[in-house]
């Protein structure tokens, strides 16, 4: 597990689709595929990495209620299509932990960056995110991931 950090976000624009259900059945191998194959047909420029946004508390949502945007960035003039939507994501202070673990630690990641916002006197102000650096990796029987945690901070006022 990386070092908690704070880092501040360019403003974006994301090609998405919206996928409701259980976290852990997110469906990457033809979402993903499917943006870039969009990208292709709209002639713009994607963005490097795919990411997720999750929309959805899993402590307090039950697993088959739970609503993910899995999107890609991209620069240039696009419409949406089908199932496919396009918004911006504004410019974003956020407190980010790099996880490179077996999926069986993504609590753990996410636990440790939780604190940490809250012992440096942040709060957070909207949704989870990841970036994806690379696919998942079978080693050693277990699923690595791969994976920026990021969670959108504001700095609370002390009296």
């Amino acid at each position: 597990m990386g070092t908690v950090k704070t880092e501040t976000r360019k403003a974006v624009r994301i090609a998405y689709l919206t996928y409701i259900g259980s976290y852990g059945k997110v469906p990457f191998d033809t979402s993903i595929p499917k943006l870039y194959e969009w990208v292709k047909r709209n002639r713009v420029m994607p963005g490097f990495y795919p990411m997720c946004i999750f929309l959805s508390d899993p402590k307090t949502t039950p697993p088959e209620e739970c609503v993910t945007e899995l999107a890609i960035t991209f620069k240039g003039d696009a419409k949406p299509e089908e199932d496919i939507k396009i918004k911006d994501l504004p410019e974003m202070t956020v407190a980010t932990l790099s996880h490179k673990a077996p999926a069986s630690e993504y609590q753990k990641s996410y636990d440790t960056l939780a604190s940490w916002i809250m012992a440096k006197g942040y709060t957070v102000s909207g949704p989870p995110m990841e970036i994806y650096s690379k696919k998942p990796e079978m080693v050693d029987g277990q699923m690595i991931i791969y994976a920026k945690i990021m969670f959108p901070v504001v700095k609370l006022e002390r009296p």
